[in-house]
């Protein structure tokens, strides 16, 4: 099959809780489906074009679970239906390759975040050759998230070797997971965008940046200064740029459209 193309991605995605936090790290941090879909909508309203979405048991612990994430897509679909939904298949430690793929066929979301190194941890790359084939044909955009150089670098030798087939590709680069006390900085940005201009050629890519710490906004105004996108939210931030413990999701949302609005950078469709 030729190289399929997507929508680009909005400029601003929130992602309003991830697979750690929980309501002892900040009260308005969502939990339920219910809470995740109040979240988003507000998000919307105050900017974002698109929601990254992690599901929670009953317990309230991360889960790769099929029949939660379809709960999500059907109420944000009536909530919010013009708000783009990735689903994750975030592994924590926990959930093996194999698992995350049953997730992704469970479910059959437009849009999936797949970490290269949780999918393919090693060289037996037959299942995940086959597996991103399927979403290619299926027509789900797949985000990669890369976390290092070494992740980037790796990506494109994948692709260069088929296992991930050409395509519009989406990226994230993550800034800030292993730094001291998981505080980014704009700077960090930089090897990523070095490593991306050796190694991308003539590919269409989609790139965003989450960025962990207090520095989040100013990280991600970098980011779309230099022609990328940005995925904000309390799953690597609580702080807005002003240094004060954000009062919800959509207070981080407005504090980043404000910031990009300041240096007229706000041309980008939302959706």
């Amino acid at each position: 099959m030729a190289d399929q193309g997507f929508p680009p991605l909005p400029q601003i995605m929130v992602a309003p809780n991830g697979a750690r936090r929980t309501k002892a790290d900040h009260a308005a941090l969502p939990v339920t489906v219910e809470e995740t879909v109040a979240a988003a909508k507000a998000c919307f309203e105050a900017g974002a074009g698109a929601l990254h979405a992690h599901v929670r048991d009953a317990d309230g612990a991360h889960v790769l679970d099929a029949g939660l994430y379809r709960q999500l897509l059907a109420q944000m679909k009536a909530a919010v239906p013009d708000m783009l939904v990735q689903i994750t298949t975030e592994a924590v430690g926990r959930y093996s390759p194999e698992e995350q793929r049953d997730l992704v066929r469970g479910v059959r979301p437009d849009a999936v975040s797949i970490a290269v190194r949780e999918m393919i941890p090693d060289d037996n790359m037959s299942a995940a050759q086959a597996f991103y084939g399927e979403l290619r044909d299926q027509g789900c955009a797949v985000q990669h998230i890369l976390y290092s150089v070494e992740d980037v670098d790796r990506f494109f030798d994948l692709d260069e070797a088929g296992v991930i087939p050409a395509r519009s590709h989406q990226l994230l680069f993550v800034l800030g997971r292993y730094a001291a006390d998981q505080q980014s900085a704009p700077e960090d940005l930089e090897p990523f965008l070095e490593t991306l201009a050796k190694r991308r050629g003539s590919q269409a890519l989609d790139w965003a940046v989450c960025a962990f710490g207090h520095r989040e906004t100013e990280c991600l105004v970098a980011a779309i200064r230099q022609g990328g996108k940005a995925r904000i939210g309390f799953e690597n931030s609580l702080w807005n740029s002003d240094g004060k413990v954000a009062l919800d999701n959509a207070d981080r949302v407005r504090d980043l459209a404000a910031a990009l609005k300041a240096e007229g950078l706000t041309d980008v469709p939302r959706g």
